[in-house]
């Protein structure tokens, strides 16, 4: 999708327009997959996304019933490639990179009660008509109002801090929680954080829920755009996407903010956020 030799338009700005970090443009994607894998892989992500407490036996069975044939080995390989795992406590859910510090979790008990409080991100897994994108968005805890969004065809750090710093140039939380993922936990990822006196939480293992907000996002981006669209290319599914999220913030009623959108319970005082 990228033209090296476009007159006009530098490799930079083409990035930028499809909502992609430059840096996914230089790095080796992931090696291509069959038409087997990517149907199975589309069907794994359907599993997880209805039933994400769903271990790699669980999720077996169901492609099993579903008449893939399938054993355990591969199922958590392409777990692996989604970036996926159960959210049933257990060892080594989560897996920062070697060398980076892991922060504690400060959000259990905590009562949500104003915008900017808690903001969170996390990553999921895209099908496209023959391939795949990881998509991160950054969600604002009290409103769910999803501050910022990228993709990305690799699972490296630097498409979590395009989206991150997209988030800050609008407002500024006080604690910002996420995974123990090694994007997360990336110094290139964290010094954003603390530069901007951001408090840094990551969830304990095995505790997938202390990041319910986005699960729950990632349901209804799936349900209600993804799985409907079946979106051929990433030019179409960054259009979609952009679209998706204007509907999701501005229009959709949310139920569990009495029916207003989050766009409307956002809109208060901003806070702006000085980055050092």
């Amino acid at each position: 999708m990228i033209e090296p030799t476009h007159l006009s338009l530098s490799i930079a700005r083409q990035c930028a327009l499809l909502g992609l970090a430059r840096s996914s443009y230089y790095a080796p994607g992931p090696g291509p997959e069959s038409a087997a894998n990517l149907a199975v892989l589309a069907a794994l992500d359907r599993h997880y996304t209805a039933r994400p407490f769903y271990g790699s036996r669980r999720l077996m069975v169901v492609l099993h019933r579903a008449g893939w044939a399938v054993n355990r080995k591969r199922v958590q390989r392409l777990m692996r490639l989604l970036g996926l795992h159960g959210l049933a406590p257990g060892r080594r859910t989560t897996r920062p990179a070697p060398g980076h510090r892991v922060y504690p979790y400060l959000l259990r008990g905590v009562a949500i009660t104003h915008r900017d409080q808690v903001w969170s991100s996390d990553i999921t897994y895209v099908p496209l008509a023959q391939g795949f994108m990881y998509l991160t968005v950054v969600l604002d805890w009290y409103s769910r109002y999803v501050l910022a969004w990228a993709l990305s065809n690799t699972l490296d750090s630097a498409f979590c801090v395009t989206a991150l710093t997209r988030a800050l140039a609008g407002g500024c939380p006080e604690v910002f929680n996420t995974d123990q993922g090694s994007q997360y936990t990336s110094e290139a990822f964290t010094g954003v954080l603390q530069g901007a006196g951001v408090q840094i939480s990551m969830d304990g293992r095995g505790r997938a829920l202390d990041n319910v907000f986005v699960e729950r996002l990632w349901r209804s981006v799936k349900y209600e755009d993804i799985y409907l669209n079946r979106y051929e290319t990433a030019w179409a599914l960054t259009a979609g996407l952009a679209a998706y999220f204007r509907f999701y913030n501005q229009e959709r009623p949310h139920q569990a903010l009495a029916y207003q959108t989050p766009e409307a319970v956002y809109a208060q005082e901003e806070v702006a956020c000085q980055l050092g």
